[in-house]
């Protein structure tokens, strides 16, 4: 039984949806004021927040402001009581981080969809989404009952690329965000030199294509091709945009799902500021093999160019092999008859990325 707290000074109103709400199966706890409204969201962590604007002591402003900035009661939905008139209102609470409004006076059916929806949806922001083409299919298609009707295309393609296919080259005209459901992506840009520089490695559960698509000019800022056999799911630019910009919250839960390559990238470009070469390849050497590109005894790994790895670690070829020859006379690697990389000791070179400067 979800429970609903009401704030509101009108002891008729309280009155009437305590005795209300429960024939619906909602548990109810009121209180007259926003400073008692307060206290008890604090103490009681109800499930939704419904709380009228104008009250003594602490109006709904306060209260959503003081309980928006406490971790405990930040996320609880929250919906304003509102007269017809009150525009300027409704703006203020939606920009404050209320996530609904009702207006008053409203009947019955109107209070209880109104609770239904917001819970709904709070529900599903709050879940896990599986990173695969059936769990990210699904968020889209749950994200759309959202969204106005249309907003959201159904033409995703589950498309098969052979090893070495190019999906897109910089500057080509951006039109897809791409998901990897199995199989591995490089990305790169081209210096003026003419020089390849590995831009990122993507693997089953990563996306790409988003700075792109979040940038001005409407280009791919990098080139993508395969390493091997590959299945990539595409999504529209358009229902990227249309997730961004429509719904708030949709936005939010949908950039967390896609930007942890982001974050990865951050991270890198600090690595290559402030840690060793040691380091840095040893980093690279357990992402790689994290998504499936180095050789170990249960994975068959691909080809990787020495000029890519060294892309990646920010030096020059010649360094990334010396420190790989180094790797390899302590045991930490290997290589197999076709000179792809195996990884042979992953808790050394584990050890060397967390703790060596």
């Amino acid at each position: 039984m979800k429970k609903v707290l009401i704030i509101d000074d009108n002891p008729e109103f309280r009155e009437n949806t305590v005795e209300l709400l429960p024939m619906y199966n909602y548990e109810v706890i009121a209180a007259e004021n926003g400073r008692v409204g307060i206290q008890m969201a604090m103490a009681a962590l109800p499930d939704i927040i419904i709380c009228d604007i104008v009250m003594p002591e602490a109006n709904g402003y306060t209260v959503l402001e003081v309980l928006g900035q406490n971790e405990r009661t930040a996320g609880i939905p929250f919906i304003f009581l509102t007269a017809k008139d009150q525009k300027e209102d409704i703006r203020r609470g939606l920009s404050l981080g209320a996530d609904d409004y009702i207006y008053k006076p409203f009947k019955t059916e109107e209070l209880i969809k109104a609770l239904e929806i917001r819970l709904k949806k709070n529900a599903f922001l709050r879940q896990r989404v599986d990173k695969n083409t059936k769990g990210l299919n699904l968020f889209l298609k749950e994200a759309s009952a959202y969204l106005d009707e249309e907003l959201l295309s159904s033409s995703r393609e589950n498309k098969h690329f052979k090893d070495r296919d190019i999906i897109f080259r910089e500057g080509d005209a951006a039109h897809h965000l791409y998901f990897v459901e199995k199989g591995n992506v490089k990305t790169y840009r081209v210096a003026e030199s003419g020089k390849e520089i590995v831009t990122g490695w993507y693997g089953p559960g990563d996306f790409f294509g988003q700075l792109s698509l979040l940038g001005k000019e409407g280009i791919y800022i990098e080139s993508a091709v395969t390493m091997e056999y590959a299945e990539v799911l595409d999504i529209p630019k358009q229902d990227f945009v249309n997730l961004i910009h429509h719904d708030m919250e949709l936005a939010n839960k949908f950039l967390e799902i896609i930007s942890s390559n982001t974050v990865h990238l951050q991270e890198k470009l600090i690595d290559i500021a402030y840690s060793s070469v040691n380091r840095r390849t040893a980093k690279a050497l357990l992402e790689l093999h994290e998504k499936g590109i180095l050789k170990d005894e249960n994975q068959k790994g691909v080809d990787i160019l020495r000029e890519d790895l060294a892309s990646m670690i920010g030096v020059a070829k010649e360094t990334a092999i010396r420190t790989l020859t180094k790797f390899k006379e302590i045991g930490l690697i290997g290589t197999d008859s076709r000179k792809k990389l195996t990884l042979l000791d992953k808790e050394k070179l584990q050890r060397i990325a967390d703790f060596e400067d």
